[in-house]
């Protein structure tokens, strides 16, 4: 359900908390308008943040961290080369390494060449990895249906297929730059 979705990063939801000026206090309350008239920044915002903390403890109780679990997670459509990961990653190879390296020792994914290009290399799960990428998707998926449990059917289709309409609308269209 939700693999595709592990490609974005934490880095846009605290830039849109900073440009809403909304968000959670640390004691968990809510900031902001009546949630009967929340508006769809705030809402988005605040529904990325319940989805990231809910990864961030599951992937806690797997004894892995979130970007961890989220290269697990990538990794179980197949491998994919380090470049590649890097991009997904928003990170240069370099740091990827790091992560690799900690995959490896643990024994949940491995590296190797690719076969017609000896500067460049692959990454796979391992057995041991495909079980943990598994398990922790698994988790995830029951967690985030439940979020959306208590909506009737009608609805959770509705908030499906438009979640589906933005996400298409967004890869397939270009971004402008606010930088």
């Amino acid at each position: 359900m939700y693999r595709s979705a592990v490609n974005e990063t934490a880095q846009g939801t605290a830039a849109a908390l900073a440009a809403s000026g909304q968000g959670c206090a640390t004691d968990g309350h809510h900031i902001g308008g009546d949630d009967a008239q929340i508006d769809v920044a705030t809402g988005l915002v605040q529904l990325t943040s319940l989805v990231q903390g809910l990864y961030a403890r599951v992937s806690e109780r797997h004894n892995l961290t979130p970007v961890q679990a989220k290269l697990l997670c990538v990794l179980l459509d197949g491998p994919r080369g380090m470049a590649e990961l890097a991009r997904c990653f928003g990170v240069e190879k370099a740091a990827l390494t790091g992560l690799m390296d900690r995959a490896e020792r643990r024994g949940l994914a491995k590296r190797s060449p690719v076969p017609g290009d000896r500067r460049a290399l692959q990454v796979m799960l391992t057995d041991a990895g495909h079980r943990a990428a598994a398990a922790f998707h698994n988790e995830v998926d029951a967690e985030l249906g439940q979020l959306v449990s208590t909506l009737a059917a009608h609805d959770r289709e509705h908030f499906r297929a438009t979640m589906a309409e933005i996400i298409n609308r967004c890869r397939t269209s270009p971004r402008p730059d606010h930088r």
